[in-house]
């Protein structure tokens, strides 16, 4: 059996964001991480917009808009050292109708309590000088904003610590997490190792994570898909940069938008849709055993009686290419159904307490000698830096490691 001074559980960008501040902090650690993906980055981590967040949407004094913050700037740090090709190319969070001029204003103010440069109004002709083709009654410019492969992010990260001498056990699920009374049991499908802290970073499965150390853990978490189209080539010059709808408040979710692609390209989406597996990357990816728990859930059904019809409008949104259309149309009428191919799909884990309530922050749950991170939805890729050194930190104060 072997041991280590820190497992990690979980090789998506949080966990080995946190594996490379931990080496940077103590070269020689023994680290091992643990992943059940024959890869990094699998999940949540590969399969989102790959935007760079500013921070402008998230309730100052938050671990998100802190980490947000920070880790924007980590980030950028990050790409340029490691030859990581990113564009700081700004987006434009538009109004279609002026009912949305209160929650426009609402966001324009929360980005400036948040510390963030260069945020501008702009009218319907400043927004056309760079999005000819985008419809708006007001708009704010956001130029922090930014695109990266947060995958290849992940890749990198990964190659570093190999390369410090972190051990990483792929391929192999976490079956049980053993709090003992100055190490911990971590065991596998093949292996068992200790360690003196964990970590781990489960993504959709967090919540299963915590409940090997934390019992009485009322914390789920609900999968939500979110599906994407592409635009043909011929049919990308629609659009210039990042094009965003002002979010419904009332849905924890930022709407279907336009994102120009590191790679090359232009993705319209994505929608929320409840999926009836936890990695169900398709309306036909189902498990029975995931979605009884869910509905058993008392969080799950108050959620559905919040938002049914909401949620009602995704599904049909998802099954009806027609209706998915129609919603990018209010911010740019020329696209039309002939111009979108459909693309890939990711799924969030939204982290529901029994009341019903989505938890809007990170949320970081600890037992003695381990450390969840149970809840790391958008914008968990672009805080991860910070989000690794916050727990690298924590480890190092109250663990030697001698």
């Amino acid at each position: 059996m072997k041991t280590f001074d820190v497992v990690i559980v979980g090789a998506g960008i949080v966990g080995l964001a946190t594996a490379w501040q931990l080496l940077r902090r103590r070269p020689g650690l023994r680290l091992c991480i643990i992943e059940k993906e024959q890869a990094v980055a699998q999940h949540q981590s590969s399969n989102n917009s790959g935007v760079i967040h500013s921070g402008i949407y998230y309730k100052p004094g938050s671990q998100k808009a802190l980490n947000c913050l920070r880790g924007y700037r980590y980030m950028l740090d990050f790409c340029q050292e490691q030859d990581i090709p990113f564009d700081i190319c700004g987006k434009v969070i538009v109004a279609t109708d002026h009912k949305e001029l209160p929650q426009l204003e609402a966001i324009f103010r929360r980005g400036q309590e948040n510390g963030l440069e260069g945020l501008r109004n702009i009218s319907p002709e400043e927004v056309a000088e760079t999005e000819p083709y985008v419809q708006s009654v007001a708009a704010i410019h956001v130029p922090q904003t930014g695109i990266v492969s947060y995958g290849t992010v992940a890749q990198k990260l990964y190659d570093l610590c190999v390369a410090q001498g972190m051990t990483a056990l792929m391929g192999e699920k976490v079956t049980d997490i053993r709090d003992r009374e100055n190490e911990v049991l971590v065991l596998t499908e093949r292996s068992e190792v200790l360690a003196k802290q964990v970590v781990t970073c489960g993504g959709l499965y967090a919540d299963k994570l915590a409940n090997m150390t934390l019992p009485g853990n009322t914390i789920q978490i609900l999968p939500f898909r979110g599906e994407y189209y592409d635009l043909i080539p011929s049919r990308q010059h629609l659009v210039s940069h990042l094009v965003y709808p002002v979010p419904n408040p009332d849905f924890p979710f930022l709407g279907v938008h336009f994102t120009r692609m590191i790679e090359g390209g232009v993705e319209a989406g994505p929608n929320a849709v409840l999926a009836f597996q936890r990695e169900g990357y398709s309306l036909w990816d189902i498990n029975l055993q995931e979605m009884i728990e869910a509905v058993q859930f008392s969080g799950f059904r108050k959620i559905v009686g919040k938002y049914w019809k909401e949620a009602a409008d995704e599904l049909y949104r998802s099954a009806s290419k027609a209706a998915f259309v129609k919603s990018l149309q209010k911010l740019i009428p020329a696209v039309r159904a002939e111009d979108l191919v459909k693309g890939r799909s990711g799924v969030r884990a939204m982290a529901c307490d029994p009341d019903g309530n989505l938890i809007d922050d990170f949320l970081f749950l600890s037992s003695e000698r381990t450390l969840h991170v149970v809840n790391a939805p958008s914008p968990a890729a672009t805080a991860s830096l910070s989000i690794g050194e916050t727990i690298a930190e924590k480890l190092l104060e109250k663990e030697t490691f001698a």
